[in-house]
């Protein structure tokens, strides 16, 4: 696994994959940080494109991506984490309403663990994904996602 670290509007960001493509996107300040495994490798370069991308989404320059996603969950978590691609820049969805897209009414609480399993945050807009009467869990905490949500509009 290769992976970069660089430092954002956000906090410090690493993102790691291969080469069928991304598959960790972890914001290192707060309680998702990530220890990085001694068989991983640095290479700032491999992800250069990745980093101004996200850059640019944060900077409020861009509002989609252009990347190889490559996360590995289970088919169920890939069907939530592709429904969350189809949530437009500044728009929220509630997790009911994610679980009725996908046929699955009574499975909201499965929609939210599945988008809290998310291991491309940002990329997979996770973000977008709100509890009918707050903002509802987030990897990086609810004041990231607030943030995330404001940048976009969509509070």
């Amino acid at each position: 696994m290769y992976y970069c670290r660089f430092p954002s509007p956000m906090g410090e960001i690493l993102i790691a994959g291969q080469e069928s493509g991304l598959s960790h996107l972890v914001f290192m300040e707060g309680d998702g940080a990530l220890t990085v495994p001694d068989d991983w490798q640095r290479d700032d370069e491999r992800f250069r494109e990745a980093r101004d991308q996200v850059l640019g989404y944060l900077e409020g320059r861009r509002h989609t991506f252009s990347l190889e996603l490559a996360p590995q969950g289970s088919d169920f978590q890939r069907a939530v984490w592709a429904a969350l691609l189809r949530i437009p820049y500044g728009e929220t969805r509630t997790y009911g309403d994610l679980a009725r897209r996908l046929g699955r009414d009574k499975a909201a609480r499965a929609i939210g663990a599945a988008s809290g399993a998310n291991p491309l945050p940002l990329l997979i807009p996770c973000h977008r994904v709100v509890a009918v009467d707050s903002l509802g869990g987030y990897s990086g905490g609810q004041a990231l996602k607030k943030r995330l949500l404001a940048l976009e509009e969509a509070l």
